[in-house]
């Protein structure tokens, strides 16, 4: 049974002896080599003679007379029922239809746990109705269920996937569209509250999860922009994390919990430089949820040492755990190797060295170890597959110079393991 590119289709398998006939609804598609693909879009599980109850689908009716609902089996029609304690309707399969299919479990569940944090409570007070009648709140959960489950721009969103979705039944707006600029205007409201939301949010995870905050994660990225330089705003050209140096680009902050929790995010300029850019974040963290022991992990390339050293030297000491540089190690060797190893786990061992109001540790790791080995016996054999391709290749010298080139940058620092004459 066609219809708008779908059908029905069943699966016969024999499994001890006995035939099972399987159901699933199916969507033909044509793909960029013109080439037709079946997507499942619904399966329907087992309707086979061999079963008895478990063969039924029931659903709920509602019956409007009696104002009541009761339970159905669904069962074929060219198939004789058991006796079953519901009432059975027999089903046309071949007359069946499918008629806007949407997803429904993944934008319920987002609205589950949308209620499980409680944010129609914070967001009530804040987004209102527009005078064109533009209800934000639903804007709003249409944005954070699209994030949640199938990330791209309001552009998608508005064109096709809000009417591939169940949002407009389960808000209530069954027919109604998203207007692409309103999505684009809820997301310039929700910068006022941002502050407030991240407080309201911890109160939240802490009620859930029982979370602490006496370890936060910090670190930077960076997200590049394919377009000419702009006269002003943010997007500059610098360091860039995404090897697009020919791109400008805007620094992103984050904080974060050991369990993925953000506690704090800021935009920055493309050009800002990582070591201006931690004490703004331990001022806003104090502010915002106040003094406390905590322990901050970042990147050796984060902090400056006059950062750390004013860290250490505060009213409030402030914790931190950075890589240490490689130099340093090199000076710190001889006094390392007159400590013990202490087993912290059961592949992990550690040097400790108090030294100068900082306590520096030397981890080992037989899993870590056992990694990098492997990482690096996985790029020799590549390494080694190839070089022996080229002797088998009839090249001149530049092309077989620009081929050792190629391969010698996808090895990395394995080439070293190996030594190539070219004669």
């Amino acid at each position: 049974m066609h219809n708008g590119g779908m059908f029905l289709r069943s699966t016969l398998r024999v499994k001890d002896g006995k035939e099972h006939r399987y159901w699933s609804i199916v969507e033909n598609r044509r793909g960029s080599s013109r080439r037709v693909v079946q997507r499942q879009v619904l399966y329907l599980g087992e309707i086979n003679d061999s079963q008895k109850a478990t063969w039924c689908r029931c659903i709920e009716v509602f019956e409007e007379p009696q104002g009541e609902w009761h339970q159905v089996a669904l069962f074929p029609e060219d198939r004789q029922a058991p006796d079953l304690a519901h009432e059975v309707v027999h089903v046309r399969l071949s007359e069946l239809q499918v008629k806007r299919p949407r997803q429904w479990g993944a934008c319920w569940l987002s609205g589950e746990l949308w209620q499980q944090l409680q944010l129609d409570d914070f967001w009530k007070e804040r987004l209102g109705v527009s005078r064109e009648g533009t209800a934000w709140l639903d804007v709003l959960k249409t944005l954070v269920s699209y994030r949640l489950i199938s990330p791209g721009s309001e552009w998608r969103l508005h064109r096709e996937w809000y009417v591939h979705s169940a949002m407009a039944d389960l808000l209530g707006r069954s027919g109604e569209a998203m207007e692409l600029q309103s999505l684009y205007r809820c997301q310039d409201k929700l910068l006022a509250h941002k502050a407030a939301l991240f407080s309201f949010l911890r109160e939240r995870w802490q009620d859930l999860f029982h979370v602490e905050f006496e370890v936060l994660l910090y670190d930077l990225t960076s997200t590049y922009f394919e377009c000419d330089p702009p006269a002003s705003g943010k997007r500059r050209f610098g360091y860039s994390r995404d090897k697009r140096p020919d791109c400008v680009q805007v620094i992103i902050a984050l904080v974060v919990t050991p369990d993925g929790l953000p506690l704090a995010y800021e935009m920055l300029a493309g050009n800002t430089s990582e070591k201006t850019t931690l004490q703004a974040f331990l001022d806003k963290i104090e502010k915002q949820y106040g003094q406390a022991k905590r322990i901050w992990v970042m990147d050796r390339g984060i902090p400056t040492e006059e950062q750390l050293k004013e860290m250490r030297e505060a009213t409030s000491p402030v914790a931190y755990l950075v890589g240490t540089p490689r130099g340093r190690l090199g000076k710190l060797e001889k006094q390392f190797l007159e400590r013990p190893w202490g087993q912290v786990k059961e592949s992990v061992e550690v040097k400790l060295l108090p030294r100068e109001g900082e306590l520096y540790i030397l981890a080992r790791s037989v899993g870590r170890r056992q990694k990098e080995r492997a990482i690096r016996q996985r790029r020799l054999r590549r390494l080694w597959a190839r070089l022996r391709e080229l002797q088998g290749q009839e090249l001149t010298r530049d092309e077989l110079l620009l081929k050792l080139g190629a391969a010698k940058a996808d090895a990395g620092r394995v080439y070293g393991l190996v030594e190539v004459q070219v004669v």
